[in-house]
């Protein structure tokens, strides 16, 4: 193994040990957030001093992917530890010493009284929400490499879970909402792996909506297989209801159709967007 690729395994395992130092400098201060002076010392009292202002990782696959995309993460529960790093030796062994340094055991009562429902695995963490700054930033860089995922006024929380699963999955830039849901909120948060951590991940309004030739999926608009998408497109799909908003569509430079059987009415939103992540994707050199 190189260099290079050791220090990237190692990563997760210090920013895990970075963030308990910090944990303890802060009880030592008196806490952060009102937390107890003892929070540092009991991870049931950082986790409820914590739970109002940081992100929910429910569940094994959560944190393994926050941790492998350098999430903070300064407090995690176990139902059963050993079991969890048995999971991750076999299913995530570039996380396990990351998780042993970082798990914390406690009881299934307890964990059931601290998350709305427990996950499978009997996990759950919180983390760091990336700074919306951050964030911002990378959405505005240009040149992009990869398109930017807008979702316009989308109303089902799974879905836009796994869109973003999805968006982060083929690289993409970030995935954008517009309207009333917060792509954050704990059951998109569920639905996305925690991948939220792999892309930018945000709430914008039509108007702010980043540069670049936007493509907007309709069914009256020209076959997308006829079309190349380019790496700095930002790519915006309607609400599962109600289709496209008068603004968004307003803006749209091209109106882009998916291939579709006569008499079917739509797809699941997350496959809309799968679909057209790979075409985009099909036009590009392998591995670029």
């Amino acid at each position: 193994m190189s260099g290079s690729a050791t220090a990237d395994n190692d990563r997760p395992r210090r920013a895990a040990a970075e963030e308990r130092d910090e944990l303890r400098r802060t009880a030592a201060a008196g806490g952060r957030g009102g937390a107890p002076e003892a929070g540092a010392e009991d991870p049931v009292r950082v986790w409820r001093a914590l739970a109002g202002s940081h992100v929910l990782l429910d569940g094994f696959h959560a944190l393994k992917h926050a941790l492998r995309f350098d999430a903070r993460v300064p407090v995690a529960l176990a139902g059963d530890k050993a079991a969890v790093l048995a999971l991750a030796e076999d299913l995530a062994p570039d996380v396990t010493a990351a998780l042993d340094a970082l798990l914390a055991e406690t009881d299934d009562a307890t964990l059931r009284a601290l998350v709305p429902r427990l996950h499978p695995t009997a996990v759950a963490a919180l983390a760091v929400r990336p700074s919306r700054a951050a964030n911002l930033r990378t959405l505005a860089h240009a040149p992009r490499s990869a398109p930017i995922v807008v979702l316009d006024d989308p109303r089902n929380l799974g879905n836009a879970g796994a869109v973003i699963r999805l968006a982060a999955g083929f690289g993409a830039t970030g995935v954008v909402t517009t309207g009333t849901l917060d792509p954050w909120h704990p059951t998109v948060v569920r639905g996305g792996a925690g991948l939220h951590f792999a892309t930018a991940v945000e709430h914008l309004d039509v108007p702010e909506l980043p540069a670049g030739p936007l493509f907007a999926l309709d069914a009256e608009g020209a076959d997308i297989r006829g079309l190349k998408i380019p790496d700095d497109a930002v790519l915006a799909f309607g609400s599962e209801r109600s289709g496209l908003s008068a603004a968004l569509r307003a803006r749209a430079d091209h109106l882009v159709s998916l291939p579709m059987r006569p008499q079917v009415s739509s797809y699941n939103l997350a496959t809309s967007v799968g679909m057209t992540l790979f075409h985009w994707s099909s036009g590009r050199p392998p591995g670029a």
